[in-house]
């Protein structure tokens, strides 16, 4: 019966550590005589246990919640690394070779009049972008169009204007 009770005030105290690992690291902090009223204590047959009994689970669950807390900082770093690791790619998409093949869609904020060699658009999301080749279109008058910049071969790049059929290369500035 003793034994039953501690296995489920134990089992208790590994789901709420791996419930909360910062709450559980406040809760069982000292030993469960701090932390318990002393009829709790007594209702989970503590009060039974011998000095080196009490200070032998005392330890066994410190031990217990440490590693659930270091396991759960451990991933909290990864997620952190990953959630930066992503941010690069995203902000530096068209400059270098990063992300995925997805194209890059955003507007070009007032008028669009056609395509020249040594153009730079820049569009709503604050992105940069000099035509690099020699592909004109002119007499095209278009307000705030769409535009959609996706990844070629060899780290070239083509931006296409909602409702023009032509493309032109053009290489990320900013």
């Amino acid at each position: 019966m003793r034994f039953s009770r501690l296995r489920l005030l134990a089992s208790a105290a590994v789901l709420l550590s791996l419930a909360s690992p910062a709450l559980a690291q406040r809760v069982v902090e000292g030993d469960l005589q701090q932390q318990m009223s002393p009829a709790e204590f007594k209702a989970a047959g503590l009060d039974t246990l011998s000095p080196a009994q009490l200070a032998a689970l005392n330890g066994w669950l410190q031990g217990k919640v440490a590693a659930v807390t270091a396991d759960a900082r451990q991933q909290a770093r990864e997620e952190a690394r990953e959630e930066g690791r992503q941010e690069v790619i995203v902000k530096n998409r068209g400059f270098f070779d990063f992300g995925s093949n997805e194209p890059i869609t955003s507007t070009l904020p007032g008028e669009f009049r056609g395509f020249g060699k040594g153009r730079t658009y820049v569009l709503a999301n604050a992105q940069e972008w000099e035509q690099t080749d020699g592909t004109t279109l002119s007499a095209v008058r278009k307000t705030d169009p769409a535009v959609s910049i996706t990844p070629g071969v060899a780290g070239v790049w083509y931006m296409r204007v909602e409702g023009v059929n032509t493309r032109a290369k053009v290489r990320r500035t900013k």
